[in-house]
């Protein structure tokens, strides 16, 4: 019996019915796990998030429960999309595990940034933006919990004014919550600040209040100068800017 092929796309047409229940919308992204798209529910009409697992990312469903697991875990963290159900459509012969989950209204912080002047935020709004980031992963890791896997593409804009509102999409299985874990999350989210600032290309012409939170993104310096989430946040509050 000749092996199956893997699985690389759902390739789910607008208007496709799935286990009966619901209808494909579009698709809203693709990554190494699988693909998510916007479906509505026939029988109410209200319109979810669904991430459908490739089968080789997703052996005995352990990708989908720990994921559905971890959502459950934070669902009293706002800067988590909530986790409703889970469920199975049969795909080229096989059951394909999908989560249902609430659908984030907003637009992700990749796009959100490529709309800004010179495709980079201002130095003002992108400490507003890492506040938020540093917000939201502390609330996780206040429960023990850790994100993993944050960037751009990973963090949807719900609100920009004052501040940023914002929700993070995808998580990555690191194996359980570690320091090293929380600790990396971190530094990402130092990233996300530094990418969303220009980069190495306009690092230079950044002010010192900039580089005293980039540290030349040395990841050591970084975290010898915030060693959780809950410090970054508490820096960025107290700063005094010149």
């Amino acid at each position: 019996m000749p092996a199956r092929k893997l699985i690389k796309t759902f390739d789910f047409a607008p208007g496709r019915i799935l286990a009966g229940k619901y209808e494909v919308m579009t698709r809203l992204g693709r990554g190494w796990e699988g693909e998510v798209y916007l479906i509505r529910e026939r029988a109410t009409g209200i319109e979810r998030t669904a991430k459908f697992f490739f089968p080789h990312r997703n052996r005995r469903d352990k990708a989908a429960l720990f994921h559905a697991t971890k959502l459950h875990a934070l669902r009293h963290c706002q800067a988590v999309i909530q986790y409703h159900t889970q469920d199975v459509v049969r795909f080229r012969g096989e059951d394909i595990t999908f989560l249902v989950s609430e659908f984030v209204e907003g637009e992700l912080l990749y796009t959100f940034i490529r709309r800004q002047r010179g495709s980079r935020l201002a130095p003002f709004p992108a400490l507003h933006l890492l506040h938020a980031l540093a917000r939201g992963l502390e609330s996780i890791h206040g429960m023990n919990e850790y994100h993993g896997d944050l960037h751009t593409e990973n963090v949807m804009v719900q609100r920009y004014g004052l501040g940023f509102e914002l929700k993070f999409l995808d998580m990555f299985n690191w194996g359980s919550p570690t320091r090293e874990n929380m600790r990396h999350d971190v530094v990402e989210a130092v990233r996300v600040f530094y990418e969303a600032l220009g980069g190495q290309r306009h690092y230079a012409r950044q002010p010192a209040v900039v580089k005293a939170i980039c540290c030349g993104m040395k990841r050591t310096l970084i975290l010898k100068k915030f060693r959780s989430a809950g410090q970054l946040r508490y820096y960025l509050e107290t700063l005094e800017w010149s």
